[in-house]
């Protein structure tokens, strides 16, 4: 479900948005790679665009960045339009995944480079990639060779690079999918940083859902050349208003099956194999509707017998434990329920509780249905 958030903007009284796509199309041959899309960016956010590979987001990237003209549609930059300016003359400058820094360049002089073509003077090119430099936390690196930076470093620089030139806004194309998990980790944490500290609006676009998740104030699930959801990543995370962002957007235990009861908000699911389970409905979902449920692995509880899921007030069910999946804080296990054999994977409490578990042993487990969410099935929508 996708808002109208230019007109809520206005409404609102708000700043002119930074970036705005009003019926955005692109298409090649059949195949729409971008298929009639309208958006705005807030002045000053941190914006992602979160979706498989092929999905559309690059080529939406390079079209805001002028890199392609959409076959329709409009893209306003700063309230003002882009329609036929090429890339170098509009307030965009773009990070990409492999950086493109110049190796035969010093740190300096690859930070000035975008300065010394709009003939900047020296002394002033000097001073304004010091100052850049000590915000990206690179004092004093200026005549430090390429090769001898760390990834990390690299990062700043090529960031630095473009956000000396002021840009209205600063495009970043997977530009950690190239580091290690640790140094991704790390990076996520330096580029929310950078951008609440110099308040540029950067556009983001990643397949990864954590970087989404945790960089962003707002996220657009994109999928087939349109937005899926659009959202902060607390309503993507916990209030998914389709089958395809309850699936890409965290990890979830997936159950199709037959709508058999629908009271309320509450859907009685008969998965394939017998299971009966409740969940939240999501959207209009009528008694047998072929239905699909979403139950994420942490809002689960985990239970030595099925009394103390009871006592709580939980529906519960009898599992045996498949295999243990130890990850530290991210551990969890992978149960068979007696009955259907339906396969869950559950969250492991942080407690200690169940450090002790043996693959085979016998457990129970339940969950509140009001924190599953149900969805009339993909194919039969398409049906």
């Amino acid at each position: 479900m996708i808002s109208d958030v230019s007109a809520a903007l206005a409404t609102a009284g708000a700043a002119q948005p930074d970036l705005q796509a009003t019926r955005v199309t692109k298409h090649y041959g059949a195949f729409h790679a971008v298929d009639d899309l309208s958006f705005s960016v807030a002045r000053g956010s941190f914006f992602s665009i979160l979706g498989p590979s092929g999905c559309g987001k690059t080529t939406l990237l390079r079209m805001i960045a002028g890199f392609i003209s959409p076959d329709s549609g409009d893209i306003l930059i700063g309230g003002k339009a882009m329609r036929g300016v090429p890339p170098n003359q509009r307030p965009v400058n773009m990070v990409f995944q492999h950086l493109a820094l110049f190796p035969m360049m010093n740190v300096a002089d690859n930070v000035g480079y975008g300065l010394a073509r709009r003939g900047i003077a020296k002394e002033e090119i000097k001073r304004r990639v010091g100052e850049m430099l000590e915000r990206v936390s690179l004092p004093g690196a200026q005549s430090k060779r390429v090769e001898q930076l760390s990834g990390g470093q690299k990062q700043r620089v090529a960031i630095a690079r473009s956000l000396v030139l002021e840009p209205t806004l600063l495009l970043l194309d997977e530009p950690l999918g190239a580091l290690d998990l640790k140094l991704r980790e790390h990076m996520k944490i330096e580029l929310k940083q950078l951008q609440a500290a110099f308040g540029t609006t950067f556009v983001y676009i990643t397949h990864d859902q954590s970087e989404a998740l945790v960089l962003s104030d707002h996220v657009a699930v994109m999928n087939q050349g349109r937005f899926e959801q659009m959202g902060t990543p607390q309503q993507l995370y916990y209030e998914p208003q389709t089958p395809f962002v309850a699936g890409f957007v965290g990890a979830n235990n997936r159950l199709a099956g037959k709508a058999s009861e629908v009271r309320g908000n509450t859907v009685t699911l008969t998965c394939t194999g017998g299971l009966v389970i409740a969940a939240r409905a999501i959207g209009n979902i009528a008694q047998g509707d072929a239905v699909e449920a979403f139950i994420r692995p942490e809002v689960a509880r985990l239970a030595r017998t099925a009394t103390v899921l009871t006592e709580a007030g939980l529906p519960s069910f009898n599992a045996r434990v498949s295999s243990l999946l130890f990850d530290g804080a991210n551990s969890a296990v992978l149960l068979h329920e007696s009955q259907s054999n339906t396969e869950f994977r559950i969250a492991l409490p942080q407690t200690g509780e169940f450090a002790n578990l043996q693959v085979g042993e016998s457990v129970a487990f339940g969950f509140d249905p009001q924190r599953a969410v149900c969805f009339v099935s993909e194919r039969l929508e398409k049906e």
